[in-house]
């Protein structure tokens, strides 16, 4: 079988470039000819080579770096009829999509040693349809003004000061945010009216907190969908500290929670709605979203996850290598 490493040089303080030898043996150790590839500044460089490699017959596409890099591989892969399978070695500031796969989020080769587990999960991934284009996401999609936090919080000051950027950031552009006028439909029904927030959830990690979508299932084929109607502060401070309390913001009276497969949203009075994709920017609304069940198949620590968290059966899935047998070191 053969594996290639998809990495980002530049994330995580370059940890990955200089665990690289290490990691490269765990996967041959693993039954793997590994290969790896430095992503470039070139506009979706991972996606394209993800895809080449694909066609090309990998087995397994391993994308090393931040969420960034996992959303162009998985864009990369996602069109495709024929996927291989992917790991994630994570190294970005939130990591949050290695929180949901509960791997290492700050040792990269101890990420890459779950291949040693022999678990899988095939993950739902969000397709969004756009004038006749296609994009993917493996996490989050997010509209409105607070959505802007990720994309507004520039690379050197992500790399300097980690996850205390986004905070300085968000305190910023939480006193300013401003409801757009958009109507929203979902599965069982719909909303029209001034919005200060729209989520689009496919895990439990949003931001580095897990009480945002407590219930949470990665391949159950639903989004989960979150619209603030239009509040003050005082209504979005009360509704983040119950965020954070536990989740216990599914109940209050300024918020739809809801699950569907399908999302479409359309802002109304010409008012701008910026969509955030994975902690980038990814255009403007309108746009159709559907969540596409169990769409590609993770390398993932299932032993470290709650049964809830999945509709699958939770036995371990076998790799074609032996690996029970492997010394590893």
């Amino acid at each position: 079988m053969r594996a290639r490493i998809i990495y980002n040089p530049t994330s995580g303080r370059e940890a990955i470039k200089r665990e690289m030898l290490a990691i490269l043996h765990t996967y041959e150790l693993a039954g793997y000819e590994t290969s790896a590839f430095a992503t470039t500044p070139e506009p979706m460089s991972a996606a394209k080579e993800a895809k080449r490699a694909a066609i090309a017959g990998f087995d397994l596409i391993v994308a090393a770096g931040g969420d960034g890099t996992i959303n162009e591989v998985v864009n990369g892969l996602a069109p495709l009829p024929k996927r291989p399978m992917m790991a994630v070695i994570p190294a970005g500031t939130t990591n949050d999509y290695a929180r949901a796969l509960k791997l290492p989020r700050d040792e990269p080769l101890e990420a890459a040693k779950i291949i040693f587990q022999r678990e899988t999960i095939k993950m739902d991934i969000g397709k969004i349809d756009q004038a006749g284009m296609s994009k993917y996401f493996m996490n989050i999609a997010a509209l409105g003004t607070i959505s802007e936090v990720t994309y507004a919080v520039p690379s050197l000051m992500k790399s300097l000061y980690g996850y205390l950027a986004y905070l300085v950031k968000g305190t910023e552009l939480i006193t300013r945010i401003k409801p757009v006028n958009a109507k929203v439909t979902y599965d069982t029904g719909e909303y029209s009216g001034k919005i200060s927030m729209i989520f689009l959830a496919l895990t439990n990690s949003v931001g580095g907190f897990e009480t945002i979508v407590p219930d949470a299932k990665l391949d159950d084929g639903k989004f989960t969908l979150l619209i603030i109607k239009e509040s003050n502060l005082a209504q979005i401070l009360q509704i983040v500290a119950q965020m954070l309390n536990g989740g216990k913001h599914v109940d209050n009276q300024q918020m739809i929670y809801k699950k569907t497969n399908k999302v479409a949203i359309t802002p109304l009075d010409q008012d701008q709605l910026k969509v955030n994709l994975d902690g980038e920017y990814g255009g403007d609304a309108p746009m159709v979203f559907t969540d596409l069940q169990q769409h590609i198949e993770f390398v993932a620590n299932r032993s470290g996850m709650q049964e809830a968290a999945t509709i699958s059966d939770t036995t371990k899935e076998k790799f074609v290598a032996d690996v029970e047998k492997l010394d590893v070191k």
